[in-house]
């Protein structure tokens, strides 16, 4: 495992591109599935029209690439700035490579098994690693 506290980020920014590769695939055959042609379809729609057309199992996997753009945000802030200031001890990297890993685990739980108090329960411990991080880099620029 890697010493850089900026491992984790690339490692996260990766998986949310598989993710988004995963929403395209599954998104297209159940298109054709469906019936449904791209090429008629009027202009300006979203992805978010698809809600109610497409099975639910095909919308946990766009659901999930959007939370993959909106917590994980800040994670990348934050170790920008923990790797900003430096001199961070290994214990910051366990605690971003926690986060990763938890959000890997709630990426696959959502696309696959959405069971919620799950979902929740893996979503706060990856918080409360993030909220973790977050409060060692005012630490960390405070000081």
């Amino acid at each position: 495992m890697s010493e850089s506290l900026l491992a984790p980020g690339a490692v996260l920014a990766l998986w949310t591109l598989v993710i988004l590769v995963w929403v395209a695939v599954t998104r297209l055959r159940a298109l054709a599935k469906s019936g449904i042609d791209l090429k008629t379809a009027p202009p300006g729609g979203r992805g978010a029209d698809l809600e109610g057309v497409l099975p639910p199992e095909t919308n946990w996997k766009s659901h999930n690439y959007t939370h993959l753009l909106e917590q994980p945000t800040l994670f990348y802030a934050v170790i920008l700035i923990l790797h900003a200031v430096g001199g961070y001890p290994a214990y910051v990297v366990w605690l971003a490579w926690a986060y990763v890993a938890l959000r890997i685990v709630h990426s696959i739980w959502q696309t696959t098994v959405n069971r919620i108090p799950v979902r929740f329960a893996i979503f706060i411990l990856s918080t409360l690693c993030l909220f973790a991080l977050a409060l060692l880099a005012v630490i960390a620029t405070l000081g």
